[in-house]
């Protein structure tokens, strides 16, 4: 059962609520979208290599995991991989922190016990020319029940009012915190950030507009 690594690495987290925290971060390769404004490449090279879960898990202990909040899934679509992840995460010892596209309902559920935090991205057609509805996240966010979550929103100045409101549907349903990040590199004023945080406020309050604090640090 071996995976693409595409890189394993410290850092610290840019994005959410949880901007500054030290983790380590685990990017597999592949995804099931092609979102727009991704800023990583998942071409053939592979940077880490192949590993099975214990030589995975091995890897990580080159690290002073003593020091990181938690360990971050990202990707890529970590989901993809979850009978691997099924075996892997009880070999870590830490806190698990998954980053997703919010479109693999069935495969979180395989994974869902050993996940302690849901960082999960709902999709613009705006922003990603992704042409799946919002709403096309209710069956993920139906089964984060249970797990502490919270929903990235990256936006630019195409985002529409009809988004707006879908976006505070979700978070009314699903009662999670919304993040509004601007599309980087910077593509919207400050003004225009903040109008649409207000736009999304007077629907729902539970909205934090946070841009990716590691792009400013130039960190991974």
């Amino acid at each position: 059962m071996n995976v693409k690594i595409k890189e394993v690495f410290e850092s610290i987290q840019g994005e959410g609520p949880y901007i500054g925290a030290k983790q380590l971060f685990i990017r597999f390769c592949n995804c099931n979208l092609k979102c727009s404004y991704c800023d990583t490449d998942f071409g053939s090279e592979i940077n880490e290599g192949e590993f099975c879960p214990q030589t995975l898990a091995a890897r990580i202990r080159e690290f002073d995991l003593d020091l990181v909040h938690s360990i971050s899934l990202t990707g890529g679509e970590p989901l993809l991989q979850s009978e691997f992840l099924k075996e892997f995460l009880p070999l870590t010892g830490k806190k698990i922190y998954l980053e997703t596209n919010a479109t693999l309902a069935d495969k979180l559920l395989e994974v869902k016990p050993l996940i302690d935090i849901i960082a999960a991205d709902i999709k613009l057609p705006s922003a990603t020319d992704e042409p799946n509805p919002i709403a096309f996240h209710e069956k993920f966010f139906e089964n984060c029940r249970g797990v502490e979550t919270f929903a990235k929103i990256v936006f630019n100045e195409g985002i529409t009012d009809c988004e707006i409101e879908a976006c505070a549907d979700l978070g009314r349903k699903f009662g999670i915190l919304l993040v509004l990040q601007p599309m980087m590199p910077m593509n919207v004023t400050s003004d225009f950030a903040v109008d649409v945080h207000n736009r999304l406020l007077e629907k729902y309050p539970n909205v934090r507009l946070i841009a990716q604090m590691h792009k400013f640090l130039d960190l991974r």
